[in-house]
């Protein structure tokens, strides 16, 4: 149940993705919210950061994923441009409406 937790945090797969080899989806979901609603992974990090005595206490994030609609914008958009530095700030200066 702990390895399909830590397999959905690292993957960003949704739950029903877990692999059957970790038990039902539903399990590891619901213990994870039971356990966050709990404060278990607090405590969990608290007693890691305890048991390490160095300085510096990281998490690696090296292997989360972006979700897929954050890890690009669409094919041909047009970002918005901001006025140039020095423009002021009132939207008559740069051809937006003003609100009414």
């Amino acid at each position: 149940m702990l390895n399909g937790i830590y397999w959905r945090l690292r993957t960003g797969s949704p739950w029903a993705d877990i692999p059957e080899r970790y038990g039902p989806y539903t399990t590891c979901y619901n213990r994870f919210v039971r356990w966050r609603k709990a404060g278990v992974w607090d405590r969990l990090f608290e007693a890691v950061s305890k048991a390490y005595e160095g300085d510096v206490q990281m998490i690696d994030s090296s292997s989360i994923r972006v979700h897929q609609h954050g890890a690009n914008g669409k094919k041909g958009a047009q970002r918005k441009r901001l006025p140039p530095p020095g423009t002021s700030l009132e939207a008559d200066a740069w051809g937006a409406r003003a609100a009414g």
